[in-house]
Formats: structure tokens, C-alpha cells, sequence
């Protein structure tokens, strides 16, 4: 990729700021992180400490002020704040990445994806967990025919955590699009349609666990592919033991698969992707996913599949291409919306104890 780095100006230095966004950008050919906005003292000396030459800005009209000096803004703060945010971007001629989820509801998301395009601009929607390492996997199994034809696809993303960490996304303001449903929901959702394609019926169910807690921590949500797969989806917080992360069953084959992607822990620990990292996204054999039929996982039935590298750089890489050189747009608004369908979907459908046809 030549000439100069495009500038990211990156609102929001909170856990997707610090530990996703700014890491691979940074990581990433032809881009440059040139201004981190945060209003938090402590989190502008962290900013300023991982990344020296980067400008900090208290606010993010600071940022806007400068819009004519800048190639690409990231949205990384609140949800409650990706709207008007992503609005302003657009409308002072920035192409713009927004953390999902998009929107509260998918009308907002048509309504950017439809600014975006009247302004010639880039829309791109932060959805890593397609580039996590078991799913990787599961799409060329599915592409390769290795399981048949798919019946039910059964995805977990749970975690035990049974003490409130407190904060916008446990609020129970519908203002601030908490809750479970849409952060977790929202990558279970999209990863499903990816899959399986588009959903013609949604079923869910979604509690309130924990004492204390206003938000959904504990949602399950089942879904109806036009293709006539089924989708049986699970995010949680309350969940003491957990269940494989994908349970695959198709007309020649299932597969399964335990474990996390290992690359959040790794940015967490405060490693880098790039060429000295060698290994990114990979994980030790004893963690692969098993295919086989008839026989248990448990006690080693099948076969083991190496599971591919996980690769979160390749979104930003994509984001690069695109703003370079007019390459695809590797999550769009339009898929972003479509998957905030079934989100409402699957609100209406806990609240109202019904199934909704889409």
C-alpha cells in the first residue's frame, strides 16, 4: 500500500478504544492513530503512554474541528452515542467505523447506511468476531461440505459472572442499548447470518438474573434461516458451567468446539499483532474442534480439525484497502441492519412471549 498513512481520529479510550480498536489500528499498514478522544484524565496518560505521538482530545467536537486534517473516524464510545456521532462523521466528510452495535434499531441504520451512500462515504461496522479463529474454521467446513447439509447451528457466547461490574451496559435505560441482546446478541446474530443467511422467524428468551442487575443477562434466541437451518443462540453472564462455543450438526457430519478466540486475551495482556507476532490467533491443538458422526467429543470421538489462526488485523487491513483503493467494504451497514432486525426481533419476542415472523 503507497503513500501517506491515513489519519484515525478514535472516539472512545474505554475497553473496545484501549484494547481493540487502537491496537490494530496501530498494527495496520497505512493507517496512523492520530487522535484518541476521551474526557477521562487517567485514560488520555494511557493513550498517551501506548502511543507517543498520538494527539488526545477531551471531546469529540475538539475532533470535528479538525475533520479536514483527518481520513477515517472511529466511533468506540457508548452506544448510545454511535448515531450522532457517526452523523456528524458523515456529514463533515469523514468515512466512518462504528463499533456495533450500528444502531438501537435498524430504521437508524438504514437512515446512516442511506447518509453514507448520498455522501459517497465509507460506513463500515466493527463486527471482529468474524474473524475469530473458530469460526474461520466452522465457514470452510461449511463451505467445503465437510458436515453435509447444516440442520442446526448452536452458538454459545457465556461467561460466569455472577457480581454486577456496573456501567452503561448493565443499565436498564433503553437509552443506553444495554444489556446482552445487543453486545454479545450482536455478534452471535451476525455470525449466524453469515452462516446461514437471511432469517425469516425469531424466538427468544431473555432474562434478568442477577440481583441487582437492570439489563438482560441471560438471553436465548432461536431463529429460522430462509435455507431452513436452524439457529439456536445463547449469550449469557449466569452461566456456572459452560457449554461449547459451537455445536454444528449437519446431514454427514457435526462439529464442536470449546473455548474462546485466544485474541482478546492476547490485546488485553497488552500484545500486538504484526509481523513479530508470531503465532497470532492460533491455539494449541489440544483446543480444536472435533468432526465427526454418531460418537462423543467428550472422550475423543472424531476427528480433530486444526483450527485456522484467528485474524482481527484483516478488518482494519480491509478497512485500508477500501479508503485506498476502493476495495469491499468488509462489514456494511446494510448487514449491520439486517442483523438489528432480528435483534428487535428478539426483544419483542422475550417481552411479548411470541414468536415474530420477519
Amino acid at each position: 500500500m503507497t503513500g501517506n498513512p491515513l489519519r484515525v481520529g478514535l472516539v472512545g479510550y474505554g475497553l473496545a478504544g484501549s484494547v481493540f480498536h487502537a491496537p490494530l489500528i496501530d498494527a495496520t499498514e497505512g493507517l496512523v492513530l492520530d487522535t484518541v478522544v476521551t474526557s477521562h484524565p487517567e485514560r488520555q496518560q494511557q493513550a498517551r503512554d501506548a502511543y507517543p505521538d498520538v494527539r488526545v482530545a477531551a471531546s469529540a467536537d475538539e475532533l470535528f474541528d479538525r475533520a479536514a486534517e483527518l481520513d477515517l473516524v472511529v466511533v468506540a464510545s457508548p452506544n448510545r452515542t454511535h448515531v450522532p456521532l457517526a452523523t456528524t462523521a458523515l456529514k463533515a466528510g469523514l468515512p466512518v467505523v462504528v463499533d456495533k452495535p450500528l444502531a438501537g434499531t435498524a430504521a437508524e441504520a438504514r437512515e446512516l447506511a442511506a447518509l453514507a451512500e448520498e455522501r459517497g462515504l465509507l460506513l463500515s461496522v466493527f463486527q471482529n468476531r468474524r474473524w475469530d479463529n473458530d469460526f474461520l474454521t466452522l465457514k470452510k467446513l461449511v463451505a467445503d461440505g465437510e458436515l453435509g447439509d447444516v440442520y442446526r447451528f448452536e452458538s454459545r457466547f457465556e461467561r460466569w459472572r455472577p457480581q454486577l461490574k456496573g456501567g452503561w451496559r448493565e443499565s436498564g435505560d433503553p437509552a443506553e442499548i444495554g444489556g446482552l441482546l445487543y453486545d454479545l446478541g450482536s455478534h452471535v446474530v451476525d455470525q449466524a447470518l453469515v452462516l446461514f443467511g437471511p432469517v425469516t422467524s425469531v424466538y427468544a428468551e431473555s432474562d434478568v438474573r442477577r440481583e441487582g442487575a437492570l439489563a438482560d443477562d441471560d438471553t436465548f434466541i432461536a431463529l429460522t434461516h430462509a435455507s431452513g437451518v436452524r439457529s439456536h443462540l445463547y449469550v449469557s453472564a449466569t452461566t456456572a458451567q459452560l457449554g461449547p462455543r459451537f455445536r454444528v450438526l449437519g446431514s454427514k457430519a457435526g462439529y464442536v468446539k470449546h473455548g474462546l478466540d485466544p485474541q482478546e486475551a492476547a490485546l488485553r495482556d497488552g500484545l500486538r499483532p504484526g509481523p513479530d507476532a508470531a503465532g497470532w490467533g492460533t491455539e494449541p491443538e489440544e483446543l480444536w474442534g472435533r468432526v465427526g458422526a454418531g460418537e462423543s467429543p467428550v472422550t475423543g470421538g472424531g476427528r480433530a480439525v486444526r483450527t485456522l489462526p484467528g485474524d482481527y488485523p484483516a478488518y482494519y487491513t480491509a478497512v485500508a484497502r477500501a479508503l485506498r483503493d476502493g476495495g469491499p467494504n468488509p462489514v456494511t451497514a446494510q448487514e449491520a441492519a439486517d442483523a438489528l432486525d432480528v435483534l428487535e426481533a428478539a426483544r419483542r419476542s422475550a417481552a411479548e412471549k411470541v414468536t415474530v415472523t420477519l
